[in-house]
């Protein structure tokens, strides 16, 4: 109980807070992040559309251990580890418990270790690609691959202003924290405590949207002031936006060694 509760004191908005400006301005130091943007988002969208068909438990078990390494090689922050791991327990094991209230036994658990394992799988390819690399860099690649130059933008501008939003979600937290009263009697299992927590929400949702609004706004301004609009157009801006992108031997290195590792693990399931 004490372990719990000293971990429960760590995680505060201004941890959390820490955690997204980690991920959003400190990702350029992985290494991962000195890759081709393109090379890397083709690499994701196999792993992202690929386990889907896979129903191997050894190939599936394999992709994940990979995952697992370029996480790692990602330096992705712990909040964004902690949220994946409680999505998947909570996403798993409510199946779990119906198929149990249905009639089901423990031989269901297979099928859902095979379904942890494709999210797993989906999910640590996604940490792997927006973590580890820096918002801008993501934003050439999509944009080098023919996505729209709106929806490129819009993709690093979410991930630049989420800690903005985070800090104005903390001032207007503390603005009615200042203005309120704590329950004076925590009540049973800390009900009162959450009730007042929850209220805190609820009336610090309408003045963040409308703070959001406003920077939106603001920003828009600011980019149809510099020409964002004709400079995304315009072939010859495009084509210097992304004059830094290069294939470098590294990207193929990179691209071979996760065929050759994809299709090793098909051998092996296939010999098993």
């Amino acid at each position: 109980m004490q372990l719990v509760r000293s971990w429960l004191n760590k995680i505060t908005i201004e941890r959390i807070q820490l955690e997204l400006m980690n991920t959003a301005y400190g990702s350029g130091h992985a290494s991962l992040s000195r890759l081709d943007p393109r090379c890397l988002l083709i690499w994701y969208l196999f792993f992202a559309i690929v386990p889907w068909f896979i129903s191997d438990l050894t190939v599936l078990a394999g992709m994940f251990l990979m995952m697992v390494v370029t996480t790692i090689l990602s330096r992705v922050t712990p909040f964004i580890i902690l949220v994946l791991c409680l999505g998947l327990i909570g996403q798993v094991g409510w199946l779990f418990i119906l198929s149990l209230f249905f009639g089901g036994d423990i031989s269901s658990a297979l099928p859902l270790l095979k379904l942890t394992l494709k999210l797993s799988v989906v999910s640590l390819a996604s940490i792997t690609v927006f973590s580890g690399m820096d918002p801008e860099k993501i934003s050439d690649g999509l944009l080098a691959l023919g996505m729209p130059a709106a929806f490129s933008f819009s993709l690093s501008y979410g991930y630049r202003i989420l800690p903005v939003l985070f800090e104005e979600f903390r001032n207007v937290l503390l603005s009615n924290r200042l203005r309120g009263k704590a329950p004076e009697e925590p009540g049973v299992m800390y009900w009162r405590m959450a009730a007042y927590y929850l209220k805190l929400l609820v009336l610090s949702f309408f003045p963040l949207m409308l703070a959001t609004a406003k920077r939106s706004r603001t920003t828009v301004e600011a980019l149809e002031t510099r020409g964002f609009s004709y400079g995304m157009k315009n072939p010859a801006a495009k084509k210097l936006k992304l004059a830094h992108l290069k294939v470098s031997t590294r990207d193929i290195m990179f691209l071979s060694g996760s065929a050759v590792y994809v299709s090793l693990l098909f051998w092996i399931s296939g010999r098993l």
